[in-house]
């Protein structure tokens, strides 16, 4: 993970506790990550602007929107960002459920400082891997809408691993006519073999 990609993203402190926010605004801009701190899960929403890249570092314990309220909320409404669990001895439980929901990680007070950072690496790291795959599939996916339907139907019977000559006698076709399909196909979506191609294919079929 290379040191020039961090400050653009930024970390996100939820925390009731102000020495608890202030030490870990310190700590975690003492190695170059921009961060802003929340009192509240409830100033925390009201100032979030959903597709900023980061990752939220949460107190599991709050007054009014516990932590794991707050994940529930931030699922129900499709906001993904990557989550640190910061947690009291006695809150392991709940950590735990909020790991099972998709947490990244969390941390027991109190952690070592070093520990942490590297849960908000790992948080930001999977983050970005996330919106490179989302971009990619945008991408895929515009290249498929490219596609005539008769295009379509020949890149669906390659991928499956059909012969052009099967694919030929399946559609009623030349088998020259299906080459230059599966020609326009692989010029379309950018593939440069078949192996990619399915990939594509295989990539867009999950996400959606």
């Amino acid at each position: 993970m290379s040191d020039h990609s961090l400050p653009k993203a930024i970390v996100c402190v939820v925390d009731d506790d102000q020495a608890m926010r202030n030490s870990l605004k310190w700590l975690i801009e003492s190695v170059g990550m921009q961060v802003e701190s929340f009192s509240s899960a409830d100033e925390f929403l009201l100032h979030y602007q959903p597709g900023r890249t980061g990752c939220l570092v949460l107190d599991v314990r709050m007054p009014g929107m516990s932590g794991l309220d707050l994940q529930d909320h931030l699922a129900a409404n499709n906001i993904r960002i990557p989550i640190v669990i910061i947690t009291g001895h006695g809150d392991v439980p709940m950590a735990v459920r909020a790991m099972k929901r998709g947490a990244i990680d969390f941390i027991e007070k109190p952690f070592n400082d070093e520990v942490l950072l590297d849960a908000i690496r790992r948080a930001i790291a999977f983050e970005e891997q996330q919106r490179s795959h989302h971009t990619e599939n945008l991408q895929i996916k515009e290249r498929l809408s490219q596609l005539t339907p008769r295009e379509h139907e020949v890149m669906e019977m390659v991928t499956e691993g059909m012969s052009n000559k099967e694919i030929a006698n399946a559609l009623g076709v030349s088998a020259k006519t299906v080459e230059a399909h599966r020609a326009r196909v692989m010029e379309k979506m950018q593939a440069g073999s078949l192996a990619e191609l399915v990939r594509m294919v295989i990539a867009v079929d999950d996400s959606s």
